[in-house]
């Protein structure tokens, strides 16, 4: 009976460990070569006045286009889209992954390393006007 029970307990941490939240984490490594492959829709969810102090490359502002986020993205649902804010503990990106899930996109990922973990791996962001 006992190795029964580990099997299924196995089971569950790994169940657990691969869908640790709603969307699935990409690094900063991959996003960062989705956006030079021009391959990703990148969403920054930490507000305007943060969007235009600085943000991942390409990122769209959240706050300021969520009401038009459907004339925003692209036309290809199968589209790799990102949303990120903060860092780690921070839940606000859910907001836009659930809003571009309910468009009917269906590769949507967290950056959980936010904005705050881009710029700790040494990358650039840029300003918005």
């Amino acid at each position: 009976m006992k190795p029964k029970l580990l099997a299924i307990l196995a089971s569950l941490f790994a169940a657990v460990t691969v869908y640790a939240g709603d969307f699935p984490d990409i690094s900063v490594a991959d996003l960062k070569k989705a956006i030079a492959d021009k391959k990703v829709v990148v969403i920054d969810v930490n507000g305007s006045d943060s969007w235009k102090e600085g943000h991942v490359p390409t990122a769209i502002d959240f706050e300021s286009k969520k009401a038009d986020l459907a004339k925003v993205l692209p036309a290809d649902k199968n589209t790799l889209v990102v949303a990120y804010c903060g860092g780690p503990s921070c839940g606000a990106y859910a907001a836009a992954a659930k809003k571009a899930k309910e468009l009917g996109y269906t590769n949507v990922k967290h950056l959980s390393a936010g904005i705050s973990g881009w710029k700790k791996a040494g990358e650039k962001t840029e300003a918005g006007k």
